[in-house]
């Protein structure tokens, strides 16, 4: 005998679990969440008759759900992900007149027409349908969602639905309290219900990545009052923030990113707003000063204003973020110096304000800022040394390229384990490359580029096992490329890119308390968080002779080495032919380099960029470089390079001569040098005689000379047989003008074959 009535089963592995279940007819609850269930669901779930709580999801049950129509004492419902073959229609559950709480993530849907559609006799209160896919056309609102009025949470959020703006569904829910629309298609005007009707009870709005359009309703803080979260993001909302959002006292997140929103900060809403906690107005067209002087949003701590027309000085009033954490004015046309005040911001971790016309040094008061994790402020006019103040132990992400700091690399990471990028692209540093560098473990990204450092590369550099992008080029470093390179392994990363902070959307999702449900039938919420996908870091890499822009997650996969215009010496290590396949682009161009192009080059199968041009490399094209089947871009232009070309197969078809001009000596297309006039020196074993640039076949060139020599003689003889004349004048020079006969007859010769001697 079964006194609760209430069964959770844990970690099962197939569905024989419902032999016996079948015949407890008094159940009252039972949860199956997250196992390894499969197969049809079986009728006898049909005797459940007192069921209240029925929990499948996270399983892998076919079939359909026919069984469950009866189960008229059901309230909570949970189908979420499942693998249901047929469709889920919900006029199967207008018989559950009981029913409450339905959950249908990741299924698959298919929605009734209206003229087979009945009324129904439930009246949710919760309805989460998210993620699914939907059989036929049909992408419009469920149909029997017009005759439900007591519902407070609706989630529809990530299924394509089209269609207008739903009003009627805040019209026929007075007591709605969440309404999640997000990553739809619904197009048109945001239109509020009932002008002058309040809606109190409305804590969360989220229609954020739609095609939504037309001006945010002047009135829209005085309908919904009490509003605590809203997201109106990836929309195409115009005009400016109505000053009705100064109402919206519980309001601790606003999301209006991605809209073509414009105008100034209205002075009511940064005084009114008391209880905002996150702020994101990126991807606008706002204007002006960031803030008025009256600013009353001391309990901010996320501001995104990137990607704006934000001008003037940094204000004072950003000061009063006490709580500071996160903080992007990036791509705006901010002015100034950046404000001391900043280093008594102590609990920043992420300060980006790139992109900007920032002036000045880095003041040493931000040296105070311990929990630094990001820090951008690549793109400005900054000036002097990079600080050696820092503490720097936590850091993930620093960028100071594209400005003018000069003075050395400081050693300010050198005990740092968390580095993960260090781009000082772009600058006037000069010095050596550290040798600390090599202890930089976490080192991902190393761009130190388009500066004036020298000396040698560090072998110490090649204790980073887990660097992704290495950049050195246009410095003035010489010696040879370290042999050690080939320790890269360039693996797939795991990092995490973004800047951090709070999500962009909370949804709310129920979390069933199973004993607690037998006392009082409740349900707690709580929320799950979803990452911004646009707050992410961004690096420049310049591959297939282009400069990239890699962004977020992609940073994980794309990896390369350029160590182009320096003064590298020596030839190209062999060695490198044993770095990893994940390897996507090398550029040793416009350096010193010399000797041959190595065969195990061709090792490196994921290579998809290969720059070798102007350098002093010579011998043949290895044409096992055929088989790097993923090359886009591959040049090996000016160059001392000689005989054919490769085959024209694979990639190396697309190959234009571009790729080889510049090496006199290479014959065959797509140059226009034909190997076949040049002679048998190109197709068979020879020997060459290197001077100058020039070569012979010699033993072409004797055989020739002595067949020219004895014919020219014969035609003397003959001449000075027929001549006394000149007979006599011939035994008078003979000795002074032998060796110059020999001179005239070895250069004509030699122009009538078109070769230049030495």
């Amino acid at each position: 005998m079964i006194l609760l009535g209430i069964i959770t089963i844990v970690e099962a592995n197939n569905s024989s679990h419902f032999t016996g279940l079948c015949e407890l007819r008094n159940l009252r609850e039972i949860s199956l969440y997250n196992n390894h269930l499969e197969g049809i669901l079986p009728s006898c779930m049909a005797n459940w008759t007192s069921l209240h709580f029925l929990d499948l999801s996270e399983n892998h049950f076919s079939g359909n759900v026919h069984s469950l129509s009866d189960l008229r004492s059901l309230e909570f419902l949970s189908l979420s992900n499942n693998e249901f073959l047929n469709p889920i229609t919900f006029s199967s559950f207008f018989n559950l007149s009981n029913l409450k709480f339905l959950f249908g993530d990741n299924n698959k849907i298919a929605f009734e027409t209206n003229s087979h559609t009945r009324v129904p006799t439930i009246q949710l209160r919760l309805f989460k349908l998210s993620r699914c896919s939907f059989n036929g056309l049909n992408k419009t609102l469920p149909t029997f969602l017009h005759y439900q009025y007591d519902m407070q949470e609706i989630d529809l959020s990530h299924n394509n639905l089209s269609g207008t703006f739903p009003t009627w569904l805040l019209e026929n829910n007075t007591r709605l309290e969440v309404l999640i629309l997000r990553n739809n298609s619904f197009t048109g005007s945001f239109l509020v219900p009932y002008e002058h009707y309040l809606y109190p009870n409305i804590k969360e709005i989220d229609i954020s990545s739609n095609y939504l359009q037309g001006p945010i309703p002047t009135n829209f803080g005085l309908i919904f009052p009490n509003l605590d979260y809203l997201d109106f993001s990836n929309n195409a909302f115009q005009g400016s923030i109505p000053s009705s959002f100064g109402n919206l006292f519980s309001l601790w997140s606003l999301d209006l990113s991605k809209n073509n929103l414009s105008g100034t900060m209205p002075v009511h809403f940064t005084m009114g707003c008391h209880s905002l906690i996150f702020l994101k107005l990126s991807y606008n067209n706002f204007n002006g000063q960031i803030f008025p002087t009256n600013f009353n949003l001391t309990n901010l701590q996320y501001l995104y204003l990137d990607n704006n027309h934000f001008s003037g000085k940094i204000p004072n009033s950003i000061s009063l973020m006490i709580n500071g954490a996160i903080i992007d004015f990036s791509n705006n046309n901010l002015l100034g110096m950046l404000p001391m005040w900043m280093g008594n911001m102590s609990q920043l971790t992420t300060i980006v304000m790139a992109n900007n016309q920032l002036e000045g040094p880095i003041p040493i008061e931000l040296c105070k800022l311990f929990n630094l994790e990001f820090f951008d402020l690549s793109e400005n006019n900054l000036f002097g040394l990079v600080p050696s103040c820092f503490n720097l132990s936590i850091i993930k992400f620093f960028h100071l390229n594209k400005n003018f700091f000069s003075g050395p690399i400081p050693n300010v990471f050198q005990n740092n384990s968390n580095l993960v990028t260090l781009n000082l692209r772009d600058n006037y540093l000069n010095g050596s490359i550290p040798d600390w560098i090599g202890r930089v473990s976490s080192l991902s990204i190393l761009l130190l580029g388009a500066n004036h450092l020298e000396g040698r590369i560090p072998i110490q550099l090649c204790l980073l096992q887990k660097l992704n992008l290495l950049d050195l080029s246009y410095n003035k470093l010489f010696g040879p490329i370290p042999h050690c390179l080939s320790n890269f392994t360039f693996k797939a990363s795991d990092h995490d890119f973004t800047l951090g902070g709070l999500s962009g959307v909370f949804v709310g999702k129920i979390i069933p308390i199973t004993w607690a449900y037998l006392i009082t039938p409740r349900y707690e919420f709580a929320f799950e968080e979803a990452t911004l996908e646009d707050s992410k870091q961004e690096v420049e890499f310049t591959t297939k002779t282009k400069t990239y822009s890699y962004k977020g997650d992609i940073l994980n996969y794309m990896s390369g080495v350029d160590l182009s215009c320096n003064r590298l010496a020596g030839e190209i290590p062999p060695e490198l032919g044993k770095i990893s396949n994940n390897l996507r682009a090398m550029n040793l161009s416009h350096n010193n380099l010399t000797g041959p192009i190595p065969t195990s080059i061709s090792n490196l199968k994921q290579m998809e960029s290969l720059d070798l041009s102007y350098n002093n490399l010579n011998g043949t094209i290895p044409p096992q470089l055929t088989e790097m089947t993923s090359l886009e871009v591959f040049s090996v232009a000016h160059n001392n390079l000689s005989g054919t070309t490769p085959d024209r197969k694979n990639q190396f078809i697309t190959f234009e001569e571009s790729s080889y001009e510049g090496n006199p000596l290479l014959c065959g297309p797509p140059l226009h040098n034909d190997c076949t006039k040049i002679g048998p020196a190109f197709t068979t074993p020879m020997d060459y005689e290197e001077e100058g640039g020039s070569f012979m076949d010699m033993s072409v060139f004797y055989i020739s000379f002595v067949v020219v020599y004895i014919t020219v003689l014969l035609g003397i003889v003959a001449v000075l047989y027929i001549n006394p004349y000149w007979r006599r004048a011939w035994f008078n020079l003979i000795e002074v003008c032998i060796d110059t006969c020999y001179c005239f007859v070895v250069v004509h010769y030699c122009k009538l074959f078109k070769f230049r001697l030495a």
